[in-house]
């Protein structure tokens, strides 16, 4: 049987008009009971933010997501079409979306005079209910309310004080569904008056016309703290209206940046090259990100986005198919150096400080990688480690491979390598493959030289033994004897 067409079928059908607020509450409170999964893609939020955006549901209310760049604010609104029902009817020819047994337009009143049950009504669906716009300074009331429009006036032989003559903005057009206003802050405050009407009393001015409109919408918002108080600010009046304030966070674990990670980048490809990352590498990235939101060169009232381990993973992975395509290798590893040769995934993602600057962007992002390699390196063989601390560690436990940099040999290593060389050269260090061996038992050849430069590079940062760059790439080697052959 198909959908009543007309809105007599509608009526016969047992139609009960509900708002959008009553509608999604029910929906989540079904969910609940099923125990569906509220917001599929969303990690590390289980127990922070979506339960407060499904306390606002429940509670019918407007909501603000406050947060730093990155936080998934955007994938969060656009998920609440999951709570709106499969379809609802409208009127078909009326100028927003209306209840064909609530309109709430004159066009729409008189439609339903005119035709009484034989009304036609369309069926709108879920997705086509959901509105966004982004504030930006150039946003009018006329975008978001309406104007009126004099073609239409003149077209339809209308006086202009017939209200038919309104063309109607965003909000109003958002009827029976939900309106999304990315980054609030940036509308100018004599724009945000404008909705305030809409949101508490239902009724609104488009060029001189008091206009009583019932308006069916459930607003959402999202705001950065950072253009809060630097851009623009939210009304005091509107921002009483808004009846939520959800704040929104990075992840709060490894795992779930890992996560993040894994589930957001582009890492299944054409199949030309076989692409395969181990665990050090997922972690070393989302270290990255980790240090960069708590590094003194980085703005941290700016933030990270979750975006910059992602475009730092896809371009690790592009480095790695290109070396394998270079060499005509069907397989490709990750290791430390490309993630030296990614940078450009990490520069345009940060905002410094003056102290950053001074240092220059890529110093920064190169210093940025140092710190996770030597954060989890030190983790891993330093007793009792504790975070940011200098670990006065002697690392004695690595004294053979420490002792061959100390006869003068030193190794040079660089993203271009075929695998076979890249071997060859970790290979040639004494103790140090079982000394990755000991670390990473679960790692095997050939995966296992990337933990074997892993460790130099660690060493490294902890000026163990001191790195340096060369044309070729990266040379490992003592401090001393290098000196001492500089000099000669």
């Amino acid at each position: 049987m198909g959908l009543p067409a007309t809105v007599g079928e509608l009526k016969r059908h047992g139609w009960r008009p509900r708002s959008v607020r009553e509608e999604m509450r029910e929906n989540v409170v079904a969910a609940l009971r099923a125990r569906k999964p509220l917001f599929p893609g969303i990690v590390g939020y289980e127990e922070t933010v979506i339960p407060r955006i499904i306390n606002a549901l429940l509670a019918r209310h407007d909501f603000l997501l406050l947060g730093l760049r990155g936080q998934a604010k955007t994938r969060l609104l656009r998920q609440l079409v999951a709570f709106l029902d499969d379809a609802v009817p409208v009127i078909a020819d009326s100028p927003i979306h209306e209840d064909p047994l609530k309109p709430v337009t004159p066009t729409g009143r008189r439609l339903v005079r005119e035709a009484g049950d034989d009304l036609p009504i369309a069926w709108l669906e879920r997705q086509d209910r959901y509105q966004e716009k982004l504030a930006t300074p150039d946003v009018t009331i006329a975008d978001l309310i309406g104007d009126i429009d004099p073609i239409k006036a003149m077209n339809q032989k209308l006086d202009f004080a017939n209200e038919e003559v309104i063309h109607y903005g965003i909000v109003p057009r958002s009827n029976l569904g939900i309106f999304a206003l990315n980054e609030l802050p940036d509308l100018q405050p004599r724009i945000q008056v404008g909705l305030l009407n809409i949101l508490e009393e239902q009724d609104f001015q488009i060029r001189g016309f008091p206009i009583r409109m019932p308006l069916d919408v459930l607003m959402v918002f999202t705001a950065n703290p950072e253009d809060y108080t630097n851009r623009g600010n939210i009304i005091t009046p509107l921002k009483d209206r808004i009846e939520a304030q959800i704040m929104t966070h990075y992840p709060r674990s490894l795992e779930e940046g890992i996560a993040i990670i894994k589930q957001e980048s582009w890492s299944e490809r054409d199949g030309r090259v076989k692409l395969t990352v181990p665990d050090l590498f997922y972690t070393l990235i989302e270290q990255t990100a980790a240090e960069a939101r708590v590094s003194d060169f980085v703005d941290r009232n700016s933030g990270v986005s979750a975006r910059m381990p992602i475009s730092l993973l896809e371009t690790v992975l592009s480095s790695m198919e290109r070396r394998a395509l270079l060499n005509g290798e069907t397989e490709a590893l990750p290791r430390v150096c490309d993630l030296y040769a990614s940078l450009s995934a990490i520069t345009g993602k940060i905002e410094l400080v003056y102290k950053g600057e001074q240092q220059g962007a890529g110093q920064v992002a190169e210093h940025l990688i140092g710190k996770a390699v030597k954060e989890l390196f030190n983790g891993m063989f330093v007793p009792n480690y504790k975070r940011g601390r200098d670990p006065k560690h002697s690392f004695a436990e690595f004294s053979e491979v420490v002792g061959w940099f100390e006869s003068g040999q030193t190794i040079d290593l660089n993203d271009e390598q075929p695998q076979q060389e890249y071997a060859t050269r970790l290979n040639a260090i004494p103790g140090l493959r079982r000394k990755a061996q000991r670390a990473f038992p679960a790692v095997r050849d050939p995966q296992l030289s990337a933990a074997m430069e892993f460790l130099l590079e660690g060493l490294a940062q902890n000026f163990v033994l001191s790195k340096f760059k060369v044309a070729s790439g990266t040379r490992y080697a003592d401090q001393l004897t290098e000196m001492q052959q500089e000099a000669e």
